[in-house]
C-alpha cells in the first residue's frame, strides 16, 4: 500500500513538473481592470511564470474548499461533543450506581452476582 502511495505521488510530481516546464512564460497578473486602476490611480500588477499562477489558483481553491467543509461540519462537531459529554455523564452515573449496589459486600461476591445478573 505504501508503494502505491509513493507511486501516485511520484506520478503527480512528474505531471506538475511537466505543467511547470510547459508554462514557463511570464504573464502579468493584475489585481484590478485597467479602467478601475486608471480611476483610482493604482496599478497593482505583478509578473509571474504562468505555472506559478496556475498552481497558486489550485492551492487557493483547495484551501477555500477545506475551509468551506470545515464550516459546514461545525454542527456535526457540536453534536458529537454534546453526545460525548452525555456518554461520560451516563458512564459516571452507572459506575456510581454499581458501587452503591454492592456497597459493603465482598468484591468477589459482587463480581459473581453481576455475572449472574448479566446472563
Amino acid at each position: 500500500m505504501r508503494t502505491l502511495k509513493y507511486a501516485i505521488l511520484g506520478l503527480l510530481a512528474i505531471c506538475l513538473a511537466a505543467v511547470a516546464l510547459a508554462n514557463r512564460d511570464l504573464v502579468e497578473v493584475q489585481a484590478m481592470p485597467d479602467v478601475v486602476a486608471g480611476i483610482l490611480g493604482i496599478s497593482a500588477s505583478i509578473t509571474l511564470p504562468l505555472f506559478v499562477v496556475i498552481l497558486a489558483g489550485v492551492a487557493v481553491g483547495v484551501l477555500i474548499g477545506f475551509l468551506w467543509e470545515w464550516l459546514r461540519e461545525h454542527k456535526h462537531r457540536v453534536e458529537m461533543r454534546q453526545r460525548k459529554k452525555e456518554v461520560n455523564r451516563l458512564e459516571a452515573e452507572m459506575s456510581r450506581m454499581r458501587e452503591e449496589k454492592h456497597e459493603g459486600q465482598d468484591e468477589v461476591l459482587a463480581l459473581l452476582e453481576e455475572r449472574q445478573a448479566g446472563r
